[in-house]
C-alpha cells in the first residue's frame, strides 16, 4: 500500500556538542518581536546552532545577504564533523514537553510527490490551510542550495486510538538514546530515541492500518505549511532536471516532518490572531459589519479591540476566520498605506496594539476534531486559521537530513 511514509538517515551534533544552544524554535515564531532572535543570538554565541542554519521571519528583509552564509555554515557542519548519522535507517522517536503537557512525535521522511498544497488537492498529503504563494520563494531560495533540511513541519495523523506513536512510547526505554536536554528561552523539555528494525517495520505496518481507513487524507500539515510548500516547489524544479530512475529515490523527493497524533491532550488548537496597522478602527469595524449584511450580531466568535480601548464582539454561526479573512484581503487591497500582521498570543497581541491607528482581531479557535473531516470535505482553511499551541511550544530545529 502506499503511504507516502520512508525510513531516512538522520543527522545530528556530535557528542558532546550543547544542545541547549544548538536546538532554536521555528524560523516563523517570533516575526514581530526581534529582541526574541537576539536574545536567542545571545545565548547560541560562537556554538554550533541551527540557528546558523535558518532564516528567522524577523529578518526576511536580510534573505539575499544571510542566504550565502546559511549554505556555507551547512556545508561547514558536514564536512568539519559538527553534524554526523545519529540513525542510519529509521526514525527519531520524540517527546516533547510543553507549557500543555508531554507531546509525543515520529521523525519520518514524507514522499513530496503525494503531497499536493493546491486548494482541491487530493492527495494524501495536504495542506490545512491556504498557501500564499509569495512566501514560497525565499524558502525555496534556501532549500535550492542547501545540502541539508531541517525541519520544522509538523504532520498531523487522526488517530484516536494512538496506534502508531503510542506503542513506540510504551517501550521507549527499550529504544537507543538519542538526546535528553533543555530547550532554550521557555522551549520546555526535548527527549528523543531512535527507532529502528523491527521498532521502524511496525511504524509501517501502523500507518498501512491507518491509511485503510484515511479517506484519501493521511496526512494534514499542522504547522510549516510554506516550508513545505518550498520543498515541494523545488523538487519540482529538481525533477525536470533528472532521469526517470534518478527521480525514484532522490533524497529532495523526500521531506523530514513530525508526525503527531491530532487526538493527543497536548496538542492545542490555539487562534491566530490579525494585527493591523496604519487604520482608522472604527471605520474599518463598520465596513466590516456591514459585510456581514443580516448575520452581523454581537457574540464571542470574533474580539476587535484598538489602541484607544474601544471593543467590538461579533457572532458566527460559523468559523469567522474564512468571511473575516476574505473581508481582510479585499479591504488591504484597497488601502495600501495599511499593514497586517498575524500574532499568537492575546497578549503579544495586545502589546501591539498599543496605538491609535491599530486594531486587533482575536477569532475563537477552530475544534481540532473537526480538522480532518472539514478538509475532506471542504479543502483548506483560510491561512493562519490556527496555531498548535503557543510560540515556545512549536518545533525546535534538532534533527537534519541530506538532500543533494
Amino acid at each position: 500500500m502506499n503511504n507516502a511514509l520512508k525510513t531516512a538517515e538522520i543527522l545530528l551534533p556530535k557528542h558532546g556538542a550543547d544542545l541547549s544552544k544548538w536546538a532554536v524554535v521555528a524560523c516563523d515564531q517570533f516575526t514581530a518581536q526581534p529582541e526574541y532572535w537576539r536574545e536567542a543570538d545571545a545565548a547560541v554565541g560562537s556554538a554550533p546552532s541551527t540557528l546558523r542554519l535558518v532564516l528567522p521571519e524577523a529578518w526576511l528583509s536580510e534573505g539575499e545577504a544571510r542566504i550565502p552564509a546559511i549554505h556555507r555554515a551547512m556545508t561547514a557542519y558536514l564536512s568539519d564533523g559538527t553534524l554526523v548519522p545519529a540513525v542510519r535507517d529509521g526514525f527519531v522517536l520524540v517527546e516533547r514537553a510543553t507549557t500543555a503537557g508531554v507531546r509525543p512525535g515520529l521523525i519520518v521522511a514524507l514522499d513530496l510527490d503525494q503531497y499536493d498544497f493546491n486548494p482541491g488537492s487530493t492527495s494524501l498529503i495536504r495542506a490545512t490551510e491556504g498557501t500564499v504563494l509569495e512566501r514560497v520563494p525565499p524558502r525555496a531560495r534556501i532549500r535550492a542550495g542547501a545540502p541539508v533540511e531541517l525541519p520544522h513541519v509538523m504532520m498531523l495523523i487522526d488517530d484516536p486510538e494512538d496506534t502508531v506513536i503510542g506503542p513506540l512510547m510504551a517501550r521507549r526505554e527499550a529504544l537507543r538514546p538519542l538526546y535528553d536536554f533543555d530547550l532554550m528561552l521557555g522551549g520546555g523539555h526535548l527527549a528523543g530515541w531512535a527507532v529502528e528494525g523491527a521498532d521502524a517495520k511496525g511504524v509501517f505496518e501502523a500507518i498501512d492500518a491507518l491509511n485503510e481507513r484515511a479517506e484519501g487524507l493521511l496526512y494534514a500539515v499542522g504547522d510549516g505549511n510554506h516550508s513545505l510548500a518550498a520543498a515541494k516547489q523545488c523538487w519540482l524544479d529538481l525533477q525536470k532536471t533528472l532521469t526517470p530512475e534518478q527521480r525514484q529515490d532522490h533524497p529532495a523527493r523526500y521531506a523530514l516532518v513530525e508526525l503527531v497524533n491530532l487526538a493527543c491532550p497536548a496538542l492545542e488548537f490555539e487562534p491566530i490572531h490579525r494585527a493591523l496597522f496604519g487604520v482608522d478602527p472604527a471605520a474599518l469595524m463598520e465596513e466590516y459589519r456591514a459585510s456581514l449584511g443580516t448575520d452581523a450580531g454581537e457574540g464571542d466568535d470574533l474580539v476587535a479591540f484598538d489602541g484607544e480601548g474601544r471593543e467590538w464582539r461579533f457572532r458566527s454561526e460559523e468559523h469567522p476566520l474564512r468571511h473575516l479573512q476574505a473581508f481582510l484581503d479585499g479591504w488591504l487591497a484597497r488601502h495600501p498605506e495599511a499593514s497586517i500582521d498575524y500574532i499568537h498570543g492575546e497578549a503579544a497581541l495586545r502589546a501591539l496594539v498599543n496605538r491609535p491607528d491599530a486594531l486587533g482581531l482575536m477569532p475563537r479557535a477552530f475544534d481540532k476534531a473537526e480538522l480532518f473531516g472539514y478538509i475532506r470535505r471542504y479543502g483548506v482553511l483560510p491561512r493562519k486559521t490556527f496555531s498548535m499551541g503557543e510560540a515556545t511550544d512549536k518545533r525546535y530545529y534538532m534533527e537534519a537530513r541530506r538532500i543533494l
